[in-house]
């Protein structure tokens, strides 16, 4: 089993006080090091993140648990070159919860941004240009979210 790096776990620690109102946890597994803060926190830890040589944003992904409140889990996935690992930052939010947009500190997030927009329905504040990337401008809904119809929306038809 890999464990952590001292410098991947003395990273978490850094954030736990930089972040102390809004840091929520962290786990270890599998040799990768996952933190948890709040919505306040997710665009200032992103970039403490950055700056400490995680510049590179592997992913950015959300999960809809529809009975937990909050329902969503929003995850940046962050690799760092120098050191050849990976961070996981998480944040959770509630049902029409907004998020800070990344695209101030990864230009690449955006279409990211756009993705989780389009299919979960979550709005992330200051993004230059959100709106639909896969669905028409007109689709009715969000398809990764687990209310929406397995059927799809009315009146259509699947082939």
């Amino acid at each position: 089993m890999t464990t952590v790096s001292e410098e991947m776990r003395q990273l978490g620690q850094e954030l736990s006080t930089q972040f102390a109102e809004n840091f929520l946890g962290s786990r270890e597994d599998r040799g990768e090091l996952t933190v948890w803060v709040l919505p306040p926190a997710w665009r200032d830890a992103a970039r403490y993140l950055r700056d400490a040589g995680y510049c590179h944003l592997s992913d950015l992904t959300a999960v809809d648990y529809l009975d937990r409140d909050p329902r969503f889990d929003l995850m940046a996935i962050l690799a760092s070159h120098e050191r050849c690992d990976f961070i996981r930052l998480k944040t959770v939010l509630a049902e029409g919860q907004p998020v800070d947009s990344l695209v101030p500190i990864w230009t690449g997030s955006n279409w990211f941004e756009r993705e989780i927009f389009d299919l979960f329905g979550i709005d992330f504040s200051e993004h230059p240009g959100l709106k639909r990337i896969l669905l028409p401008a007109d689709y009715q809904g969000h398809p990764l979210r687990k209310d929406y119809p397995v059927t799809g929306p009315a009146g259509s038809r699947f082939r």
